[in-house]
């Protein structure tokens, strides 16, 4: 409910519910959605418990309940960023499921009313191995396996391996199948409805997936083994980000490829030939940050389920003449789709509604639409962060902008002006505003709710979020402009907004900061060296900082030739690599800042932050905020408060407001 009576304050004093306790509470995630049967299941990142992952299930009378104890956490690190870690071993729930154990990266297998039981090995090197992306072929599980050579994760081999069901190779390395590799990185195995085929996607560095990758298809010979591989789709310059089997269609293929310069759907018949769908200037996808995520999926009467979309994903169903039929629904951001052939399950968003599991029911197949429409139902259970109408009131109302960069193009962003029902700010009082970078950079954001964002604006603190060149959702031409100039148009894409906000009276110009993490850590310091004028002061999380030492030792597998696209080959490159770097450039920031890092990150190692701040030598006030246990990406709850309240005691010293309630977080020089 509003507030009774509206205060007149500073922007910035506001007191606000929406607390940073709360942000870290709504950051409980649902992922990874499946039907097992009539239940359907997920798994729910819960910052309040250390940040494990349980796997949770909705059964037909609505009872929603965890699957297992608080000790297992269902969690895949495959590639650092994670895939899908879990599969039903049947449509009935009493056949039970394999699941990757965050704890340990091994595979076990669970039955009701037994502990889980391991099935891959013990890790036999100093590193381990990881597995995700899980199928069922007899008693036999298939899957990605990563084997790790090192306790970095910079040298890697991957492989689609089987796991036996009776659980021998537990204690018995040499259980395990080996059935194919090829590529350096892959997907995991799909497996044609009649067992005679497995297509998988395949990539090498340089490439990132959703610059180059090969849809590979081989046939499964009568000993369980596959035969020889070959490309069936994708090649030079064309995505492939997922592929599924035609329930109904011997040896037809649907692809999600970009050959056209949009991710749309195609078909592939059993001799590589190829005919887009629904060709449209729109995304049916996202770039391929986590193995095995789905965004189509082919119901049982040749149609498909699909999202789409350029800044926000509609669920619509797409059939077999090419029309496309939107579900009406209140949700715009739709994820992690599952299906049982009839009814369609995923995770949903809106700009006003919390991240949901969401269920749509069609009906009988010969009456999908009638006149009442889909049925939607949100199967999502109470707990900490779930009620999406908790202090609704204090939400802002985010639009969608488009403004002009200094090259005349467009730069798309989600702009979030102050909101409070309790407060108006002093008359002719321009907001300060926060620039967000997103990370990736080769991603996007969401224009949904977002309690983060929230914290903000309910204090009086606008948030823009940019949508900068190199952003998916726009096509392949838009993100490639950031092709080769990392560092450079998506600072100024971000400029050009802040400046735009200013033109349009809505921005104090003395007042505009920067935040943001992994890569949009890297622009928020990269763009305090190349605008000192414009920014005041950076919320920086575990950012990277040296793209010199990052590219020959400081990452993970997967991204350690990312930097070939994002600033071009080593070392012909060399001199665009020092003149970007916020390492090499620190001497040009002036504003303040605070950095916040996971010491156990292995994506952007903390000896990046370390490095940065020495180079400062004091001159410049920041704090730096360290965590233990934490990886890329901040899982614990206290973490996250600890950040917010760093971040908004250091906007308030610079933009001059004391925010009520905050602890002082000291600035040291």
């Amino acid at each position: 409910m509003a507030a009774a009576t509206v205060r007149t304050a500073p922007y910035g004093t506001w007191t606000s519910p929406i607390t940073a306790a709360e942000v870290a509470a709504a950051g409980t995630r649902v992922e990874w959605v499946g039907f097992v049967g009539e239940h359907v299941w997920w798994t729910e990142l819960r910052p309040q418990e250390g940040g494990r992952s349980a796997l949770v299930g909705r059964a037909p009378d609505g009872t929603v309940a965890d699957l297992l104890g608080a000790g297992w956490s269902v969690r895949s690190r495959v590639i650092e960023y994670g895939g899908r870690p879990w599969l039903a071993l049947g449509t009935d729930a009493s056949a039970g499921f394999v699941f990757t154990h965050g704890g340990d990266q091994r595979v076990y297998r669970c039955v009701p009313g037994a502990d889980p039981v391991p099935l891959s090995p013990e890790p036999e090197l100093p590193a381990g191995f990881r597995y995700a992306d899980f199928a069922r072929v007899g008693e036999e599980v298939w899957c990605l396996r990563e084997t790790l050579l090192d306790p970095a994760g910079t040298e890697v081999r991957r492989a689609l391996v089987a796991l036996p069901l009776d659980g021998r190779a537990a204690g018995d390395p040499g259980a395990v199948r080996v059935l194919g590799a090829g590529h350096h990185l892959m997907t995991g195995p799909k497996v044609s409805p009649d067992g005679r085929q497995v297509a998988w996607i395949g990539w090498n560095h340089p490439d990132m997936p959703w610059e180059t990758t090969d849809l590979m298809c081989a046939p499964v010979r009568p000993d369980g083994t596959l035969g020889p591989a070959r490309r069936i789709a994708g090649g030079p310059g064309v995505s492939v980000g997922q592929v599924e089997w035609a329930p109904d269609r011997p040896g037809v293929l649907y692809a999600l490829s970009d050959p056209d310069g949009w991710w749309n759907l195609h078909e592939i018949g059993p001799e590589g030939d190829s005919r887009s769908l629904c060709p449209r200037a729109e995304e049916f996808g996202e770039p391929l940050w986590r193995i095995g995520a789905r965004w189509f999926l082919p119901a049982d009467d040749g149609r498909l389920f699909v999202v789409h979309g350029t800044s926000e994903r509609r669920l619509a169903v797409l059939h077999p003449d090419g029309s496309l039929v939107d579900v009406p629904s209140p949700y715009t951001e739709w994820a992690q789709l599952a299906t049982d052939g009839r009814r369609v399950a995923g995770t949903a968003a809106g700009p006003q509604l919390q991240s949901s599991v969401v269920l749509v029911d069609f009906g009988s197949l010969e009456d999908s639409y009638a006149s009442e429409g889909p049925r939607l139902e949100k199967l999502r259970g109470a707990g900490p962060g779930h009620e999406a109408s908790r202090n609704a009131d204090w939400l802002p109302y985010g639009s969608h902008e488009v403004f002009r960069n200094e090259d005349g193009e467009d730069v798309h962003a989600f702009v979030h002006l102050p909101h409070n029902p309790g407060f108006t700010a002093p008359e002719g009082e321009l907001p300060p505003f926060l620039v967000q970078a997103h990370g990736g950079p080769t991603t996007r954001s969401h224009l949904v709710v977002n309690r983060e964002v929230a914290y903000f604006t309910s204090r009086g603190i606008g948030v823009v979020d940019v949508q900068y060149g190199g952003s998916t959702g726009f096509g392949r031409p838009y993100r490639e402009r950031l092709r080769g100039n990392w560092g450079v148009v998506d600072v100024q894409d971000c400029a050009a907004v802040a400046r735009g906000l200013v033109a349009r009276g809505l921005a104090d110009p003395e007042r505009i900061g920067i935040r943001g993490g992994s890569a949009g850590g890297w622009t928020a310091a990269a763009s305090l060296a190349a605008e000192p004028s414009l920014y005041r002061v950076a919320g920086i999380y575990y950012p990277l900082l040296d793209p010199e030492e990052w590219r020959d030792r400081g990452t993970h597998d997967f991204e350690s030739r990312y930097l070939e696209n994002l600033l071009g080959p080593w070392p012909q490159a060399a001199e665009r690599y020092a003149r970007v770097s916020p390492l090499r450039r620190a001497d040009r920031v002036r504003a303040p800042f605070v950095i916040m890092q996971g010491l156990d990150d292995t994506v952007t190692p903390p000896v990046q932050a370390e490095r940065f701040l020495e180079r400062l030598g004091g001159a410049v006030p920041h704090a730096y905020l360290t965590f233990e246990g934490e990886q890329h990406g901040f899982r614990r709850a206290e973490t996250v408060v600890a950040c917010l309240h760093a971040e908004l005691s250091v906007y308030g010293q610079v933009f001059g407001f004391e925010p009520p309630g905050v602890p002082r977080r000291e600035l040291s020089a």
